[in-house]
């Protein structure tokens, strides 16, 4: 459940904290105080988009931060995605959230202290709210919301179905795009083709191996130089084995480092410091002894062949002509010649690879089609449950002989669009849901979008949402005065509602009713003031005469009136006594 809610430098607001309960917490506030951009603060710490136009010019940045306190079945999926982005969850189970927007548009969020992409928040959003207003009323008329509503009260089992048609539709639609590609382009594909082979052929005769270009340029330039290398390594292993002008019985450098060792150890007993020269000196004389022998065979492995200097000459001549043509080194050439090879089996036009493909296209199309006919059976089968339960809550909620069907209908295909096997398949099935409402007995089942008003259309959210609670989902529920245009026993009927829905999940309810307002066991209050020369608002609970007072005003705008707050304690009462009584 969301905790606390602190809201700074976010349109009216300018610094206020909602500290928020278990059950139903009711918002309310004069017209313009400032109510909604409480649901914008929501939204925003949920990874809503940012609207720079909401930050307020001083201090240039509106700041959002919500502390969320993880329990209940989803507490542990949400908690591993936390700490494993890298952020910390306080021992007490809960996790302070911030979102910054700037007035520049600049946004940053922040997750358990440690700064995160706002997809963070979106992700925890989505598991742990709700968020429900006017334009989610919008929103279900869309036959695609219509459907995504069916298949989410559907349950676990039918969404596991709806993810396997997805893979199986994709996969049928990857070949049929491919089958289609081949037979349309075969003419450019087959010439293409042609060329890629001629390019593979040429690489293929000449065969370079990784690498090959820079040890032929190394090995040219030694064969290139052989008499001076020659000479070089000659003179100093002349110069090691005693001197190059020196006499035969000459001793060689290794003798002379040997003699002088020698007479350093003789002396160490007088001075150690002698014994450590000598040691460095035994060093020497054995690294000296190695480079002596490697220049030796050096001598004996140097062989300035001249044909072995054409064949380079020859293969180095060969090479180049690849790098002109396919890239700017061997390795590239080499790369080139494997991604031809891949283009080329893309573009294979052959007789026996199209059979090969539309042998798939069959196959994949019968499984689309099964899958598709299960689909269909599970949304029939959810549907009349799922319309008989919003039906029951239409009656609770003053709409008593109003009932809700929900029609599957065979999709309709788009334009250029396969059809398998008679069905209009389309990523999420072969169906489109509607929901048609039934106003009163001998009325005509009308689609959602035609056949109910503001207020019916309200209360129709209200028991789609009231179903799906009982069907799991977030554990907190906010409702965006989804009460416009209800009064009278409605409006009691849809506090008494969401007084329900509170026993199970976390209520925040945004309304201007006080019927509604009156079943909260938390009340908030948005209150504006034009004390200075800039508007700001806050929020403030509200019980006892405050709270009667508050209603008095949503009742007749009349908070000191005797009478008014007379009927708003009568209104609490009565909704006290609905909530004991069940």
């Amino acid at each position: 459940m969301l905790e606390e809610l602190r809201i700074t430098g976010l349109g009216v607001i300018d610094d206020t904290t909602l500290r928020l309960t278990t059950g139903m917490n009711a918002i309310t506030g004069e017209t313009g105080a400032g109510k909604t951009m409480v649901v914008t603060g929501l939204g925003l710490l949920f990874g809503g988009r940012a609207d720079a136009g909401r930050v307020r010019a001083d201090p240039g940045r509106a700041i959002v931060e919500g502390r969320l306190r993880l329990e209940g079945p989803l507490a542990d999926t949400v908690q591993t995605r936390i700490t494993d982005a890298g952020a910390e969850v306080d021992d007490d189970g809960s996790v302070l959230l911030s979102r910054t927007v700037t007035i520049e548009g600049r946004s940053r969020a922040h997750v358990g202290g440690r700064s995160m992409p706002v997809a963070m928040l979106s992700e925890v959003g989505e598991q742990v709210v709700a968020v429900h207003g006017q334009s989610d009323q919008l929103r279900l008329l869309r036959p695609a919301e219509q459907r995504a509503a069916l298949d989410r009260y559907a349950g676990p089992e039918h969404e596991k179905l709806l993810e396997t048609y997805r893979q199986a539709y994709t996969q049928w639609r990857t070949v049929v795009d491919d089958l289609a590609g081949r037979r349309r382009n075969a003419r450019e594909r087959s010439q293409e083709a042609d060329l890629l082979k001629l390019g593979l052929d040429e690489i293929s005769r000449v065969d370079p191996q990784p690498g090959e270009d820079d040890e032929l340029r190394t090995e040219l330039q030694r064969l290139e130089h052989a008499e001076g290398l020659r000479t070089a390594a000659a003179l100093a292993a002349q110069a090691l084995a005693g001197g190059v002008e020196a006499a035969d019985e000459a001793p060689d450098a290794t003798q002379l480092l040997g003699t002088a060792r020698r007479t350093l150890e003789a002396q160490t007993g007088v001075d150690p410091a002698l014994g450590e020269l000598a040691a460095r000196l035994e060093e020497a004389a054995t690294l000296m002894g190695d480079v002596s022998a490697e220049l030796s065979a050096y001598l004996d492995q140097l062989d300035a062949d001249p044909a072995r200097l054409e064949a380079i000459y020859e293969r180095r001549a060969a090479l180049r002509a690849l790098t002109r043509k396919y890239a700017d080194d061997i390795d590239g050439v080499i790369a080139w010649a494997d991604h031809a090879r891949s283009r080329l089996a893309a573009l294979d036009t052959s007789d026996e690879l199209l059979e090969e493909l539309d042998k798939e296209r069959l196959r994949l199309a019968g499984q689309v089609a099964e899958l598709a006919g299960r689909l269909t059976a599970a949304r029939t089968d959810a549907a009349g449950r799922f319309a008989a339960q919003v039906s029951v809550e239409l009656a609770g909620l003053a709409m008593p002989h109003a009932r809700v069907e929900i029609v599957v209908l065979p999709r309709s295909a788009g334009r250029d669009e396969p059809v398998i096997h008679g069905l209009a398949a389309g990523p999420d099935g072969a169906d489109d849901i509607e929901l048609r409402l039934i106003a009163h007995p001998g009325a005509p089942a009308l689609p959602l979008q035609k056949g109910a008003s503001g207020g019916e259309l309200s209360r129709v959210m209200l028991a789609i949402e009231v179903v799906f609670a009982g069907a799991g989902g977030p554990p907190t529920l906010v409702f965006d005065e989804v009460d416009a245009g209800v009064g009278g026993q409605a409006a009691v009927e849809i506090g008494r509602r969401l007084a329900r829905l509170a026993r199970t999940h976390q209520v925040l309810v945004v309304t201007h009713l006080p019927q509604v307002a009156a079943f909260a066991d938390r009340h908030l209050v948005v209150a504006k003031d034009t004390g200075g020369a800039i508007t700001t608002s806050g929020v403030k609970i509200v019980e006892e005469t405050e709270r009667a007072r508050e209603l008095a005003r949503m009742l007749a705008g009349l908070p000191d009136s005797d009478l008014g707050i007379a009927h708003a304690e009568e209104l609490l009462a009565v909704a006290e006594r609905e909530k004991r009584g069940g």
